[in-house]
């Protein structure tokens, strides 16, 4: 037991490195050091009237009745999760698109009204562009760049504003503070996909959010080995709408994965630090080349949102877009050329990963809605990796003289 005299006694007030370490253990009567892997779908209970007062949330502690939405590794993932995010609560799920899913449907009902920036990852627009209005849902897409568009969407009946921050694939800015003094002045929530910026450089909830969701199959896992999500928030809203929607249909994460992306978590800030470096010096290798019309990364002087970026995100990330000149054929044949990075639409991996995503993560949209969110058939997505940076660059540099 922790000495309840030390400083040091109450996990929230450990720094990240730790909490991502230590953080929501729970050790069995082993006391093994590596968290164990609860592989078990049902638990037994010692008498009817616990099982009972079980269904009925009547108990305090630890105790479960079915993994689907309960589980002591699940758990540990959760409570670390919501350590690092400094929430009061939060749920894992099998996917990141699960868990914004959730986040998204467990805050509305029909007749409600979305406004969402245009400027989504995929399958993030098409839940709320498509799948939201087939249940009486009505949504309104905006120019997420300049706050006023989201007061401009807003309606009498706008119950939620959905945006990620920096975007997929484009890498812009949304000014979350701003947006969210806008989303509480109409009696509307707030949910920010922090995918890009990553719980070390960037944290919605300070900033005004009510929820916040994660592919944890980016950078929490960080390996390309599982899929995963989070949605993360306050108690009331995790622990009622989040936690009853998981509970009733189900996208529930595996013990075996969620144990997989707790030893994610003990290396984080390790692998984000390191990613991050290394893009900052591509960024300036790239915004010099005379093949390369533009790149966006957050900390770099040339984005246009630049000021935002430094006030709003402790650190420029690990994702940069960058436009190539010569269009399609001149992004297909830089990534064609590259050896050590590889082609992928994954990212927060280990290893370097580009795509094209005019033609992979955005493909289903028309070339209008593409243009529309700044999606050319120049653009590439870059996601750094591990590697060595001077590698990477001279990696990217002949694949550029091959254009």
């Amino acid at each position: 037991m922790p000495n309840p005299k030390n400083p040091l006694s109450d996990p929230k007030t450990w720094s990240a490195e730790t909490q991502l370490v230590h953080g929501g253990g729970l050790r069995s009567e082993f006391n093994e050091t590596s968290e164990a892997i609860f592989m078990t779908s049902g638990y037994s209970y010692p008498s009817s009237q616990h099982a009972e007062d079980l269904f009925l949330n009547k108990l305090n502690g630890h105790h479960y009745n079915y993994s689907r939405f309960a589980n002591p590794t699940l758990e540990m993932f959760q409570e670390r999760m919501a350590l690092l995010e400094g929430a009061e609560a939060s749920r894992a799920f099998s996917t990141g698109m699960s868990a914004v899913t959730n986040a998204v449907m467990s805050q509305v009902r029909a007749g409600d009204h979305i406004v969402a920036a245009r400027a989504l990852f995929g399958g993030c627009r098409y839940v709320v562009e498509e799948l939201m209005p087939r249940f009486g849902v009505a949504s309104t897409l905006v120019d997420g760049r300049d706050p006023q568009n989201f007061e401009r969407a807003m309606r009498p009946n706008t119950r939620l504003v959905f945006l990620e921050t920096p975007t997929n694939p484009t890498i812009e800015l949304v000014d979350i503070a701003a947006v969210a003094t806008i989303a509480k002045a109409h009696g509307a929530k707030l949910i920010v996909d922090n995918v890009f910026a990553t719980p070390l450089f960037q944290h919605p909830l300070q900033l005004g959010a009510d929820l916040v969701t994660y592919s944890a199959t980016k950078h929490i896992d960080g390996q390309g080995r599982t899929l995963g999500g989070v949605v993360l928030g306050s108690k009331a809203l995790i622990e009622a709408d989040v936690h009853t929607l998981l509970r009733q249909t189900g996208p529930s994460l595996s013990p075996f994965n969620a144990w997989v992306l707790l030893k994610g978590l003990e290396t984080l800030p390790l692998r984000v630090r390191q990613m991050t470096d290394s893009a900052a010096k591509i960024a300036d290798f790239l915004a010099g080349h005379p093949k390369i019309d533009h790149i966006a990364y957050p900390h770099h002087r040339s984005h246009p949102q630049y000021d935002l970026a430094k006030r709003q995100m402790a650190s420029g990330s690990t994702l940069i877009a960058l436009e190539v000149k010569g269009g399609r054929e001149a992004a297909f044949k830089l990534s064609d050329s590259l050896n050590v990075v590889l082609i992928s639409n994954n990212l927060g991996d280990a290893k370097s990963l580009i795509t094209h995503p005019a033609t992979t993560t955005h493909a289903r949209f028309t070339e209008e809605v593409r243009l529309e969110s700044g999606i050319t058939q120049g653009l590439l997505r870059l996601s750094v990796g591990l590697e060595n940076a001077d590698d990477l660059i001279r990696d990217l540099e002949f694949a550029l003289d091959q254009v």
